[in-house]
Formats: structure tokens, C-alpha cells, sequence
């Protein structure tokens, strides 16, 4: 390999991007990668300098800059927030500069999102499982999905974009991601450890003293391990683009994250187990948040809708 690879990652202080970040470091090849990531504190900035990562002082929503770091990659690998449609356009603007300038194709892997507020979210409220399974191999039911539900307006902008040539874009859509992140990325500071939607089902179950749930808790969600399943799969892709021309793209270039399920309740349950186990609750049997609850700890809207994937 006779020039480095340019490659941009957004979001490696958070749960997901420090996991990706800290793989790609570990890589036997990494040295052949430049990597450049924009972060918002300078002493964050410093310390992954010393990792040899080229980081920048500034923030997703300032679209000069964004567009700016964008043309100069072969590769961006977004994760940081998936609803930031102008961070997107800003990436996706760059991405068409780097194209007219040098000829070639770049890549944009982008992490969406299938559960919690995802783009595969129904209105279960915890009363039923839902019936329809959804295939990331089946692009036409993926493009059957309705243009409103969330994420759904920044994929359609990045399909686009591949659609009229100037990228290849590849859509990671990760499930409830569990597991503590660990490695140099959280020892440092660097890295959110955590994940989103059970440590709020504890903060909230602990507030009220018994453990919550959404309704009856019917409803199903796939998952997968942060460091086993979900971090491993940017690398696979990443390697499979550079080796496998045939690699599905655009319309077929969605990827679930997925290893397993559960029910709500279940985790509603193991969290009340926890909970008299510490002597914060005398009953282990989760109940329904009310309404009043649902808008004091989730805002109203999680934590309800049900999904299946194959």
C-alpha cells in the first residue's frame, strides 16, 4: 500500500465510535490509515493526538468545516448523531468535492438506527409483538418503509447521494446495543461507556422505586454486544468494501446489527431482581410507567415500539 488511506469517523467519544475507533488502532495495518476526527474538547483533542489520530477542535453542526474534512477522505465513517441531517449534507458535500477533484468514488459508512427511536420503530406501546420481520437482504421492503420515520430522512439523503454516483454509501443500523465499553478509549476519558436504553430504564426504575415497563412489555427488541457484534461489524464492512467490488451499496447497502432478542419485560424484570437485591424496591414485579412518568424520564416517545429482524 503506497499512500495512506484518508479516513474521517465522527462520534469516537461516544459509545459506539470509541469501540470503532480503538479497533481500528489495534489493526496490523493501521499505520496505512489517517485519521481524522472532530471532537469538541480540546483536551479529548490531545489525547487522541496521541494515538496518532488527527483531531480537530469543533462541532458536527458547523457545516464549513464538516464539508471541508469531508473532501479531503476517501472514507467517512459517521457516528455520531443520526438525525443530524445538516452535518449529513455538509459530509455529503464534501464527499461530492473529493469526487469531481480526484475522480474517484468515496465511501460513507453511516450509522443509523433500528430501535428505540429507530427507523424500524411502530407503535407496539408494549401490548404486542410485532408480526413483520424485517430483512436487511430485502431492499424493496426496506424502501417501503414510510419517509417519516425517524432517521429515515437522513438515509434517504445518503441514497441519494450514491444514487447519483459521486459516493458509495453503506448504512449500519444497529439494534439496543448492551455491554460496558472498554479499552484505552474509556480508560483515557475519551470514550462513553455506556449504552442508552436500559441504563435510562434503570435511572428511571430507581427514581420511582420498582422497576418500569411500557405497557405489558410485549414488546420484542433485537440486540447485540457493543464490543462482540456491533463494533466488529463496521470493520468487516469496511474490509469486504476494499476487497469485494460486489459489496450491496446504496438501495442495498443496509446492514443490521443483530445477535439476539428480548421482550421488555424481561429486562424490566431483571432490573426489579436487581433492585430488591439492593434493597431499592421490596417487589421484583415491573408495572407500567403512567404517561406522566413516560414524559418525566423518556420524553414520552421511547422505549414503546416493537421489531423483529431477520
Amino acid at each position: 500500500m503506497s499512500t495512506k488511506i484518508n479516513i474521517l469517523m465522527t462520534g469516537v467519544t461516544g459509545y459506539i465510535g470509541g469501540s470503532v475507533l480503538t479497533r481500528f488502532l489495534k489493526r496490523p495495518d493501521h499505520k496505512f490509515f489517517k485519521i481524522t476526527t472532530l471532537v469538541r474538547s480540546p483536551e479529548k483533542a490531545e489525547k487522541l493526538k496521541a494515538h496518532g489520530v488527527h483531531a480537530i477542535v469543533g462541532t458536527h453542526d458547523d457545516s464549513k468545516v464538516m464539508e471541508s474534512l469531508a473532501a479531503d477522505q476517501d472514507v467517512v465513517i459517521a457516528m455520531a448523531d443520526a438525525d443530524n441531517l445538516k452535518a449529513t449534507k455538509a459530509i455529503l458535500s464534501g464527499l461530492k468535492i473529493r469526487h469531481e477533484e480526484t475522480g474517484t468514488v468515496p465511501i460513507l459508512i453511516h450509522t443509523s438506527g433500528t430501535v428505540d427511536i429507530g427507523v424500524l420503530s411502530d407503535s407496539a406501546g408494549g401490548k404486542f409483538t410485532g408480526e413483520t420481520i424485517y430483512d436487511d437482504a430485502n431492499p424493496d421492503q426496506i424502501e417501503s418503509l414510510p419517509d417519516t420515520q425517524l432517521h429515515r430522512n437522513v438515509d434517504l439523503e445518503i441514497l441519494r447521494a450514491d444514487k447519483e454516483g459521486y459516493i458509495k454509501s453503506y448504512i449500519i443500523l444497529p439494534s439496543t446495543i448492551w455491554g460496558e465499553a472498554t479499552g484505552v478509549m474509556v480508560d483515557e476519558g475519551i470514550q462513553n461507556p455506556r449504552s442508552i436504553q436500559v441504563p435510562e430504564l434503570i435511572r428511571a426504575s430507581l427514581a420511582r422505586g420498582r422497576a418500569g415497563m411500557v405497557g405489558e412489555g410485549k414488546n420484542l427488541w433485537p440486540d447485540s454486544n457493543n464490543h462482540l457484534s456491533v463494533a466488529d461489524l463496521y470493520l468487516v464492512l469496511f474490509d469486504s468494501i476494499r476487497s469485494n467490488p460486489s459489496t450491496g451499496h446504496g438501495r442495498e447497502g443496509f446492514y443490521f446489527s443483530e445477535n439476539g432478542e428480548h421482550s421488555l419485560y424481561s429486562v424490566g424484570r431483571a432490573i426489579g431482581d436487581a433492585l430488591v437485591a439492593l434493597g431499592k424496591s421490596d417487589n421484583p414485579e415491573p408495572t407500567a410507567f403512567t404517561r406522566d412518568e413516560l414524559n418525566k424520564y423518556f420524553g414520552a416517545s421511547t422505549i414503546s415500539a416493537s421489531h423483529n429482524l431477520y
